[in-house]
């Protein structure tokens, strides 16, 4: 067992951001952290086939790979590399392990200690009543399982949760397992992350995905890279831009911080990124408050409107907005009557010649694409402001050709491959009706449970039994202690997992740890070693094959799992063959393609090195919007702001930091090492405070009902945030985001736009 102590928060240190990202210090960071791990052997094997046509794909992120003849031998970065060391870890979660901590301690250890203790060996449960989880035999776990779901008094009572860490096989089997036994509570990651995204653009243009491939990426003549960084999310996006660069094409990036990847790329695997300067990124470097990207694209849009009045003909492309779109009138007319620039002025916290400048640099490019994370979705007004920028798109025919569209940015390896797979609580009628003709039962109608309202279900008691499938949903949610309350609440909690973390501390009055392969394990079953596959932000579909002995003998897959509780659940009604997609995963593509768009001969394409790539109607221009054609709307214009003594705080994570778990206390391109309860602040938002850099405060966030949460003992750190705007990491701030503060139409929580106030707090005593 590991001997990890818990991070001394007292050790923090603070030097200056650094103005570029990777180069030759990413390198040793990732070797240094897989060698912590694991043996140098195991470490060879793992970055040897990571993101390799015959090897498994990262799990770190879902950014796509080059076809194989482009690809690199060593086609990953630093996070992936430790994300995938972080799997491939020697370290082991034992029986012994569960004798010795009791739930209670675990719940008081930090998300950083659990993960390191390594890797899950055996199912457990904790049984009514006990403080201690213990072994249990597979069998026995899943009866326990199925016991407790049958029991139910409707099948909405259950409660399936998924991670996007999950491949296509196992998502299509989960989904169909839960429709089968009847019931849509299908919630996902997706609902806190980029639903906003799906929900502006099947409005808009008929499909919630991106529209662009690497192709087109590359050879864009402009990319907007807005409210994200990917330097540290999906640090693989930096070679692609630095190609975007090497062609000539331009990028623009909007956010609130100066993050180093857009700034200047030291490529890793080139002369000029280890010893020489290295590409600068962005050609310009908008600083918008948070939530103002809103107003920047009406501002965009209005120039552009303005533009084509003054010369008709010569700025918008009529031709493509008269043949392809509806609404652009309203929407051109909403923009000249409402768009003020005092406001977006005041809203953006940009110069008025700022964004004269991206108007030029728009007028002057004839593809466009736009690039987005959750600093646009995660916010009340994340739907408007995305379709706000599929306004901006449409003006100049900038959809539907080569390097132009949209392009959604996923941060987690097949969560947009789960979606298609069915993994959502509303999927459309006519998937529903497939699988129920296929399987030969009545799929389920009735819109399930996201995981906004899953947890309002268990709260209340609604929803009784809990299954999550990968992830860590207690640290993933927003409005902590009330999301912690609703899993107590349930009768059984149970999580599908490879590692520790705080959800298994969080339990149901009986609670199970179903322990699965990780997706570098070899998978060996009846018929023979299997692989799955997955789908990355750009709608490439490959194979995935781990290539590591197993953790332990007694580790399941994720489709032995859920094939096996679903024949203890559902028996022989309907009739599916469960048995026979545990033993040869080619049986579950061959039902997949009969189900899914775009899947046809899918176990022939997919065995193709490097995969196949989904259609998109989008670049076709049909669009699957009930006018069939590509949609202006008219959006209002929001302004965040905070009342005199408060701030717009951000949540966000630190470059040493997988979606819920970091890997170090560090984050080492914003100057931050040895702690992470810190709260970056403008210097002179300080000063008006009355603080100083270095103050402990507790954060303490206000909503409109007049509800506050607190969160405490931050160390503030001066930063170069907007005047008015704070940042700070989850998981540990998803405490101030209460459980009813959502985006309007997608329910995504609001984690981007927290109003809070810093108050002083007491110093610890010396030791």
């Amino acid at each position: 067992m590991p001997d990890i102590d818990e991070p001394d928060e007292n050790e923090l240190s603070v030097t200056a951001p650094k103005t570029w990202a990777t180069g030759a210090p990413a390198v040793v960071h990732a070797l240094r952290y897989a060698l912590s791990q694991t043996s140098p052997k195991r470490t060879a094997l793992t970055l040897l086939n990571i993101n390799q046509a015959k090897g498994f794909d990262c799990p770190g992120c879902a950014w796509p790979e080059p076809a194989p003849g482009r690809r690199h031998r060593n086609e990953y970065c630093e996070n992936g590399a430790k994300h995938i060391a972080d799997e491939a870890t020697s370290r082991r979660v034992t029986a012994e392990f569960f004798q010795r901590y009791s739930v209670d301690e675990l719940s008081r250890k930090s998300d950083y200690w659990l993960n390191q203790q390594g890797r899950l060996t055996e199912p457990m449960v904790l049984r009514e009543g006990a403080d201690h989880y213990e072994p249990i035999g597979w069998d026995e776990a899943l009866d326990l399982l199925a016991r407790e779901l049958r029991a139910l008094d409707h099948p909405d009572e259950a409660l399936f949760y998924t991670s996007g860490r999950l491949a296509n096989e196992p998502a299509f089997l989960l989904q169909l397992f839960a429709r089968a036994f009847g019931t849509n509570n299908l919630p996902d990651c997706s609902n806190m992350c980029h639903e906003s995204s799906g929900s502006a653009l099947t409005e808009t243009l008929g499909i919630g995905k991106g529209s662009v491939s690497l192709d087109d990426l590359y050879n864009a003549d402009l990319v907007f890279v807005v409210g994200q960084n990917p330097g540290t999310n999906h640090p693989r996006m930096l070679s692609a831009l630095e190609e975007t660069k090497l062609r000539g094409g331009s990028v623009v990036a909007v956010n609130p911080l100066p993050e180093a990847g857009l700034l200047r790329f030291k490529h890793p695997q080139k002369t000029r990124g280890v010893i020489g300067r290295g590409t600068d990124i962005a050609d310009q470097f908008l600083q918008i408050r948070p939530g103002g990207d809103l107003a920047l694209f009406q501002a965009l849009n209005l120039m552009l409107v303005e533009a084509e009045d003054k010369e008709p003909g010569t700025v918008l492309d009529r031709e493509f907005i008269e043949a392809h779109t509806t609404g652009y009138d309203a929407f051109a007319d909403h923009i000249r009557d409402t768009t003020s620039w005092d406001a977006v002025l005041q809203a953006t916290g940009l110069s008025r010649d700022e964004i004269e400048q991206v108007h030029q640099r728009v007028l002057k490019s004839r593809s466009v694409i736009v690039c987005w994370a959750m600093g646009l979705t995660q916010h009340k007004h994340g739907v408007p402001t995305i379709r706000e920028v599929v306004n901006f798109l449409l003006l100049r025919g900038n959809i539907g050709r080569p390097g132009a569209g949209v392009c959604p940015v996923r941060g987690h390896s097949n969560v947009q491959g789960d979606r298609t797979m069915g993994i959502w609580e509303r999927m459309p009628q006519l998937f529903l009706d497939r699988l129920g003709e296929e399987f030969r039962f009545t799929a389920p109608t009735a819109h399930g449970l996201d995981s906004v309202d899953s947890i309002r279900a268990m709260l209340d008691g609604r929803a009784k039994v809990f299954l999550g499938v990968a992830g860590n949903f207690v640290r993933a949610t927003p409005d902590s202690d009330v999301t912690e309350r609703a899993m107590r609440n349930c009768r059984l909690t149970a999580h599908i997992s490879t590692k520790l973390n705080r959800s298994h501390a969080v339990c149901g009055r009986t609670a199970l740890i179903l322990p699965t392969l990780g997706r570098s394990d070899r998978d060996v079953q009846a018929g023979g070693e299997q692989f799955m596959t997955v789908e990355d932000s750009m709608s490439e579909v490959h194979a995935t094959r781990g290539k590591l002995a197993p953790a332990s003998a007694h580790l399941l897959s994720e489709v032995s799992i859920i094939s096996r509780l679903a024949r203890k659940v559902l028996g022989s009604e309907p009739d599916i063959p469960w048995a026979d997609f545990e033993a040869d995963y080619d049986v579950v593509r061959d039902r997949i393609a009969q189900v899914v768009d775009g899947f046809e001969d899918f176990n022939e394409r997919v065995r193709d090195p490097g995969g196949f790539r989904l259609p998109n109607p989008v670049n076709g221009k049909v669009f699957r919007t009930p006018s069939g054609k590509a949609v202006f709307t008219v959006n209002d214009f929001t302004m965040l702001q905070a009342p005199k003594g408060h701030l717009v705080l951000q949540t966000l994570r630190s470059h040493d930091q997988w979606n819920t778990i970091p890997y170090a206390m560090d984050d080492r391109y914003r100057g931050i090492k040895g702690g992470r309860r810190v709260v970056l602040v403008n210097a002179a938002d300080l000063t008006d405070l009355g603080l100083a850099d270095g103050s402990l405060v507790d954060l303490i966030s206000v909503w409109s009902d007049g509800s506050e949460r607190r969160a405490d003992s931050f160390r503030v750190v001066a930063y170069p945030t907007p005047p008015g705007s704070a940042a700070a990491y989850y998981p540990e701030t998803n405490v101030l985001v209460p459980l009813d503060s959502v985006a309007d139409i997608s329910n995504t929580p609001t984690s981007k736009s927290v109003i809070v106030r810093l108050e002083r707090a007491a110093e610890p005593a010396p030791a």
